[in-house]
C-alpha cells in the first residue's frame, strides 16, 4: 500500500440472508476527514433483518440509506449505524479520543470530522453503541410529549420499545408498562426498573402506547388498551410487508389519534432547540446509566458476522442488541 492507505475489513449483505466480509482500501486521509479505528459496532436487528432479508421496498430505496451506506438496494449493501472507535488521524482536537459514528461494520473507516461524535468519559464504549437507538427512542418521546400523569404502555419489548419504556418512566407521575408476548423479557423490564405484562393483561386506558412490535397483533393491543381521545406513536418499520389496522369498532368513538415517530427528522416539537447532532449528542449521554446493559448480548468477533448473522436475526432468538468487537 502507499503512504497513507490503510486496509480494512467490511461486512456487505450480498444476498437473501447471506453476508460476506469484503477487503476494502482506505485512501491517504483527507484533509478535514477523520480515521477512525472500530472498537465496537452493534447489530440494529429490527432494521438490519429487513435489510438482509431483501424487504426493503423499492419506494423507500433512498430514504432507508444509512448516512455511509455502500452500494444500492437491494444487494449488495454494506449498512449499519452504531460504530465506536478511536480516532488514529486527523484534526489534533480528535486523534486519540473515542467516538461514535452512524457507520456500518467496518475495521477502520474515514468520515468527515463532524460526523463523529466524542464520547463523555463515563459512558461505557461497548454501551454507546446503543447511542443510535436511544436517539430513536428519544424522538419518539418528544413526538408524544407525555405528561406527568397517566399510564403509558410500550407494546413490543425489543430494544427501541425498552429505551421507549426506561425514558418514559423518568417522567414524574406516569405508570409505564411494557407488553410483549414472550414472558422471558421480565428479566429485562426487572433490570430497566419497569413492569411487563401479556398483551391478555395489559393495562386498559392508557394515555400514550408506543407500538413497536412491528406486528398486526401488536398494533391491535395497543388500539384496545389506550384510553379515549389517546395517542398511538408507531415505531413499526414493516418495510416491504403490510399490516391491517383494525379501526372499526371504538376506533372513531373514541377519537383515538394514531402518528409515526421515525428518527431521520427531529421532533416537530423539538426541532428549533435541537439539530440532529444535539439530539444524538443528547441520547449519547442518556447511555451513561447501567441499566442499558441488560440491552446488549456478550459480544461476538467481527470475523464471526457471516456465520452467526442468521442466528442472531432470526425471530425469536432471545437477542436484543447484538455486540460486535474488533480485533
Amino acid at each position: 500500500m502507499a503512504d497513507g492507505e490503510a486496509a480494512a475489513q467490511a461486512l456487505w449483505y450480498v444476498g437473501s440472508g447471506r453476508a460476506e466480509i469484503r477487503q476494502e482500501r482506505l485512501p491517504p486521509i483527507a484533509a478535514g476527514l477523520v480515521r477512525v479505528r472500530t472498537l465496537y459496532s452493534a447489530i440494529s436487528r429490527g432494521t438490519e433483518a429487513l435489510i438482509a432479508a431483501g424487504r426493503v421496498p423499492e419506494s423507500e430505496y433512498e430514504r432507508m440509506r444509512a448516512p455511509f451506506m455502500g452500494g444500492s438496494f437491494p444487494f449488495p449493501v454494506k449498512y449499519g449505524y452504531a460504530a465506536v472507535g478511536v480516532v488514529e488521524a486527523g484534526p489534533e482536537t480528535l486523534v486519540g479520543r473515542n467516538v461514535f459514528a452512524l457507520h456500518p461494520h467496518q475495521t477502520k473507516f474515514d468520515l468527515p470530522a463532524e460526523a463523529v461524535v466524542p464520547l463523555p468519559a463515563d459512558v461505557p464504549l461497548s454501551r454507546a453503541v446503543l447511542a443510535a437507538n436511544v436517539e430513536t427512542a428519544l424522538n419518539a418521546t418528544w413526538d408524544a410529549a407525555p405528561g406527568p400523569s397517566g399510564g403509558i404502555a410500550v407494546v413490543g419489548a425489543g430494544v427501541v420499545g425498552a429505551l421507549v419504556g426506561f425514558l418514559c418512566a423518568q417522567i414524574k407521575g406516569v405508570e409505564v408498562t411494557l407488553i410483549d408476548i414472550d414472558p422471558a423479557r421480565e428479566t429485562l423490564a426487572r433490570a430497566l426498573g419497569l413492569k411487563l405484562a401479556t398483551p391478555a393483561a395489559a393495562p386498559a386506558d392508557c394515555n400514550f402506547v408506543f407500538h413497536c412490535s412491528a406486528s398486526g397483533e401488536g398494533l391491535t393491543t395497543a388500539l384496545n388498551i389506550a384510553a379515549d381521545e389517546a395517542t398511538i406513536i408507531e415505531l413499526s418499520w414493516y418495510g416491504a410487508g403490510t399490516v391491517a389496522v383494525p379501526l372499526g369498532g371504538a376506533f372513531h368513538s373514541r377519537r383515538l389519534k394514531i402518528i409515526s415517530s421515525q428518527v431521520g427528522k427531529v421532533a416537530p416539537a423539538r426541532r428549533a432547540a435541537f439539530t440532529h447532532r444535539q439530539r444524538l449528542e443528547a441520547a449519547i449521554k442518556l447511555c451513561a446509566d447501567p441499566k442499558l446493559d441488560a440491552l446488549l448480548a456478550p459480544a461476538i468477533a467481527f470475523g464471526e458476522l457471516p456465520a452467526r448473522l442468521a442466528d442472531i436475526l432470526k425471530p425469536r432468538s432471545g437477542i436484543l442488541c447484538q455486540l460486535v468487537s474488533y480485533p
